[in-house]
């Protein structure tokens, strides 16, 4: 792995919070093992090994039943370790991938015959290279055919440049991590009420209230994240996802203790009806309809 890069933490902490049954972590994440599955040559980074035994021993002593597993930019577009985690797992685990634009209709039915439910666009640009629209848009209408949908990252500053586009696309459209807010603005601030109007307007677009140890500017417990995902959870209760984002790649600042990333669910999620509908509900009705 790269000399600076953070390895996941070794021994999470039992969460003090406890998931409904049949919780999905709906965001997560397989690296490797690079020797059986390697990294990308055109990759941006190369992580820790963090393959499927491991996410799966991470699922179970955090309390939950599934994982939505998404497929990294350190693996580019061969999606071979997703579709070994996804086989593996069976019923309990469902992908999204990032794929070629010549990929044949043959592979496409193969990914989604192992699980794969969505494709991953990323538009963040210190981790990928540049795509044409026209290629993403090319993509969009051939997953479609599949009812699959789509998963986009990207960051707040280019909201307003990606909008015209993603309005466009045909399927359920699912952002990352809240778009990225910048935590110190204040959820009042017109950058966030973009998003939040993005959403509004558009009854097809999800959201992940996931990733705080990313958006925190003061630390663990990320009390300055939490009213930005509540604000979404309270707005838009059947269209929120959380995940872990294990093993958490490109972490510079710290690495989370995954158990306490839990116990900040209570605070976004204020009841239980809207946690079984974040942790529940609203993934099961997304990836295992």
């Amino acid at each position: 792995m790269d000399s600076d890069y953070l390895a996941f933490h070794p021994n999470p902490s039992k969460p003090a919070f406890e998931v409904p049954l049949g919780a999905v972590d709906a965001h997560c994440h397989v690296f490797g093992p690079g020797r059986e599955f390697p990294y990308a040559p055109e990759r941006k980074y190369t992580p820790c090994d963090a393959g499927k035994n491991q996410l799966f021993a991470l699922r179970d002593r955090l309390g939950f039943s599934r994982n939505v597993i998404v497929q990294a930019s350190c693996h580019g577009r061969n999606n071979d370790a997703l579709v070994d985690a996804l086989k593996a797992a069976g019923n309990l685990a469902r992908g999204v991938a990032v794929l070629d634009p010549d990929i044949t209709d043959g592979e496409l039915n193969e990914l989604n015959a192992a699980g794969v439910r969505g494709v991953r666009f990323n538009f963040v640009k210190r981790l990928v290279d540049s795509t044409p629209k026209s290629v993403f848009q090319g993509i969009a209408e051939r997953i479609a055919a599949l009812g699959w949908h789509i998963v986009v990252y990207f960051e707040s500053p280019d909201l307003e440049e990606l909008t015209p586009f993603l309005t466009t696309l045909p399927t359920t459209v699912v952002v990352d991590h809240m778009g990225r807010p910048d935590v110190t603005k204040g959820v009042e601030h017109p950058d966030f009420q973009s998003f939040i109007r993005l959403l509004s307007e558009n009854e097809n677009f999800w959201t992940k209230v996931s990733c705080p140890e990313r958006l925190t500017i003061d630390g663990p417990p990320y009390d300055d994240v939490v009213p930005y995902a509540r604000e979404l959870v309270d707005r838009f209760p059947d269209r929120v996802l959380w995940g872990t984002d294990w093993p958490h790649p490109n972490m510079k600042s710290h690495m989370p203790d995954d158990g306490h990333l839990v116990d900040i669910i209570p605070k976004i999620a204020t009841t239980r009806e809207k946690q079984q509908a974040l942790l529940v509900d609203n993934p099961m009705r997304l990836y295992w309809r």
